[in-house]
């Protein structure tokens, strides 16, 4: 028996007293979004993205919150100089998507065990960690309208935070009952830091093939939401063939999600995305719209691409659009991102029917078709 049917055969024998009952009409609950906010009468599209992620996490929204609130307590320190600077890096993470995977696969599968909450701790530090990193590498000032610690204080709190995280979401995870989730977070977490160097390295670098474009975006992004996926099964009792099927759910949603990022760095709204738009192009990076653009326009042309591309940073984004808006690199780049959508809900047919299966669906939709 493989490790993974060996971790699910010890949760699935797992006695009462380790697993939180859940009532019937779980799914049913109505999170409080905002004072005055009915979530049946408005649609996603206008809520805030934290909003929609409460709104579309209700069968978990009691889990998720405990989560929150572990959050807090792992981030806090005896050094009162600490705890701003700690605390201001939970508020970076954003919609807590990792998290809510964890705990909905866990939920579509079977009963949830404390040992979910403490994942769902551990994914959201390590997913944080990368985004605090990530704002150094990008320089970015703001995350989701929120100033970055490198913006407020300075890169080396920045780094220094970004390791605090990842040495606590480890030790965290050494504290469960098998050795095995913390190996599957650790792994995870160097196909992160792996598919995030492969792309600093390959900054300006004009010809990289889209196959290699698709590995990338599997470490830096997909990786933790396939982990997530997979742990949330395997700690509900999920048979071998239930968590790969939920490993492929959350690989294919974290690269429907990533490149819907890259759809949005070019043709999003700042003032809703929350974060500066072009910053890409103006990084030199590859991402699909102008590996397509590359792959379509002819030699020509593409030559005069390339001198902006590899021109001043600031001029990139202004004088690529022309290209960009001629070329089928819009459309083609939406209808991959819905490709891998689909791939993620096809995923799902293993599961019986639930809120939580419906949830997973609405999330497929969510990360392909937002406006944040």
């Amino acid at each position: 028996m493989d490790s993974t049917s060996t971790l699910a055969t010890r949760n699935a024998e797992r006695t009462p007293s380790r697993v939180q009952k859940v009532s019937p009409d779980r799914g049913n609950r109505s999170p409080n979004l905002s004072p005055g906010i009915d979530r049946a009468a408005i649609p996603e599209s206008s809520l805030s993205a934290k909003e929609a992620m409460l709104h579309l996490s209700a069968p978990v929204l009691r889990e998720l919150m405990e989560v929150e609130q572990r959050l807090s307590v792992e981030l806090q320190s005896p050094y009162e100089e600490l705890i701003s600077v700690l605390q201001h890096g939970t508020q970076l993470g954003g919609k807590r998507l990792r998290p809510a995977l964890l705990l909905l696969t866990g939920s579509a599968v079977g009963p949830l065990t404390s040992e979910h909450m403490v994942l769902g701790t551990v994914v959201e530090m390590v997913h944080t960690a990368t985004l605090i990193h990530d704002d150094v590498l990008d320089e970015a000032a703001t995350r989701r309208h929120v100033a970055t610690i490198n913006a407020r204080w300075d890169e080396h709190t920045s780094i220094l935070v970004g390791d605090y995280l990842f040495a606590q979401s480890f030790r965290l995870a050494a504290t469960l009952s098998s050795t095995e989730a913390c190996r599957m977070v650790g792994e995870a977490a160097r196909l992160v830091c792996e598919g995030e160097l492969r792309q600093v390295l390959s900054r300006d670098v004009l010809n990289i093939p889209e196959q290699d474009y698709f590995t990338m975006i599997r470490g830096k992004t997909a990786e933790l939401c396939r982990v997530a996926c997979e742990l949330g099964a395997i700690y509900s009792g999920g048979t071998k063939t239930t968590v790969e099927a939920m490993g492929r759910y959350g690989d294919s949603l974290g690269i429907a999600f990533q490149i819907a990022d890259d759809f949005l760095d070019l043709w999003g709204d700042d003032r809703t995305v929350g974060k500066t738009l072009g910053t890409d192009v103006g990084q030199g990076k590859m991402t699909l719209p102008l590996i397509r653009l590359r792959d379509t326009v002819s030699t020509s042309k593409w030559e005069t691409i390339s001198e902006i591309l590899t021109g001043p940073p600031e001029s990139r984004l202004h004088d690529v659009m022309p290209f960009l808006q001629t070329s089928d690199a819009r459309g083609y780049t939406q209808r991959v991102a819905e490709s891998f959508k689909q791939r993620a809900i096809r995923s799902l047919d293993c599961l019986p029917e639930s809120d939580s299966k419906q949830s997973l669906v609405q999330l497929a939709e969510f990360c392909t078709d937002r406006r944040f």
